[in-house]
């Protein structure tokens, strides 16, 4: 199937329900065949997502700056644990090993790596499908800011339109299966 790349925090804080969510992502990955991508960590969403994905027999591949592993949150249970020099280039990789994205809830680092994937398909570098997950409205006022963007031509409608927004895991996954095949 395909290698599919999920953004998420990382954060040690958070409440249980995101856990929950990435490890209910990870392991609906893992049952529909695909190879979770991630940023490589072993801690918060980003470690209960990869935790996921092997429970329910998934392949993992993770992507880490030297400078996460040197404090030692590294996922080093992944199938493939690839470490970088950098943060750029760990997100150059992960587009590089990725067919499609889809985005949890997060923070700046998980907005980051969505608006670098965004972006780069808004320049034709990639045409790879790109879901957010907007769970309990947790994207809300960024996508509403983002719609304003767009009807201030900040934000062409095309380039918009690339993001396609969901609910849940199920929906997320079935929209990026169908750009897909």
């Amino acid at each position: 199937m395909a290698a599919i790349c999920v953004f998420c925090a990382s954060s040690r804080t958070l409440d249980q329900r995101w856990l929950d969510l990435a490890a209910e992502t990870g392991a609906e990955l893992a049952r529909r065949g695909h190879t979770l991508v991630s940023g490589g960590g072993c801690v918060g969403m980003m470690g209960a997502l990869a935790n996921g994905a092997r429970s329910a027999g998934g392949r993992t591949v993770g992507v880490i700056p030297q400078s996460l592993v040197d404090l030692e949150v590294a996922d080093l249970a992944s199938d493939e644990l690839l470490v970088t020099d950098s943060m750029a280039s760990r997100k150059t990789l992960m587009i590089d090993k990725s067919d499609a994205f889809l985005t949890l809830p997060g923070g700046l680092g998980t907005l980051d790596e969505l608006f670098e994937v965004w972006t780069t398909a808004t320049l034709a570098l990639h045409a790879k499908p790109m879901v957010l997950i907007d769970t309990d409205g947790f994207y809300r006022p960024l996508l509403d800011w983002l719609d304003a963007l767009a009807d201030q031509t900040f934000l062409k409608p095309a380039g918009r339109d690339l993001l396609t927004v969901t609910t849940t895991v199920t929906e997320a996954l079935d929209v990026l299966e169908s750009h897909l095949t």
